[in-house]
């Protein structure tokens, strides 16, 4: 099992480090806001007050013998930066750090950390994208130049199955999964729909108005294809 270590627990810390939990990580979260800590202890495996720009605090916690650090303090930047160098010089395996500024990022990269946590930039390109085209619910960078992409079946493919549009021939797109809504009766005869989720598509059957598509590719193929 893994053990995680989450710092800095303001609202995308806690969910993080509840997230981590429901998935079977062994989460230590530590924030040096007590009545933050008192909010979470019972959602992760071991809830920490402590100042983590302290190395011997860090060490007390036993935060240097996890498989992964994730530094999710925000606005305090220079807490966020003291944080990360101390978790590289005691040795933490893995380190992932969230940045805030363009500045900062370019900071925390010189620290060679795993993974730059940039909510603001993310949530900017997934707002663009969702903007220019309505019918797009999601679109999630995986790395540059590439992302996946919730659709809305386009008009012109309803009634059609994969096999026939041809995705990864005509469009250069990966189509991996589709969501999906099944009809139900409530005990009071109200008429309702459950999402579903195809994870392994059929190639054959076609394509329902409500239908959703997960779309792996390039930006700009995908792009192409949402304006089907």
């Amino acid at each position: 099992m893994r053990q995680i270590a989450v710092i800095g627990l303001g609202n995308f810390g806690f969910t993080v480090a509840k997230e981590l939990t429901d998935r079977g990580a062994q989460v230590i979260a530590i924030d040096e806001k007590k009545e933050r800590i008192e909010l979470i202890k019972e959602c992760v495996t071991t809830a920490v007050a402590a100042d983590t720009t302290d190395e011997k605090a860090l060490k007390a916690i036993g935060v240097h013998n996890v498989d992964v650090a994730v530094v999710c303090i925000g606005e305090d930047v220079e807490a966020n930066l003291l944080t990360t160098i101390l978790l590289k010089k005691i040795g933490v395996k893995k380190i992932w750090a969230r940045a805030i500024s363009p500045l900062q990022q370019e900071i925390i990269k010189t620290l060679e950390v795993d993974n730059i946590i940039n909510l603001e930039e993310e949530m900017g390109r997934i707002t663009a994208n969702c903007l220019i085209a309505p019918n797009i619910s999601k679109f999630i960078s995986l790395m540059p130049g590439h992302s996946f992409m919730e659709l809305k079946v386009p008009r012109q493919f309803i009634g059609k199955s994969i096999e026939e549009i041809h995705p990864r021939k005509k469009h250069k797109v990966n189509i991996v999964a589709i969501k999906k809504k099944k009809p139900q009766i409530t005990a009071t005869g109200e008429r309702t729909f459950e999402e579903y989720l195809e994870d392994v598509p059929s190639s054959d059957i076609p394509l329902e108005e409500d239908d959703v598509l997960l779309i792996v590719g390039k930006d700009e193929d995908l792009q192409k294809f949402s304006k089907q």
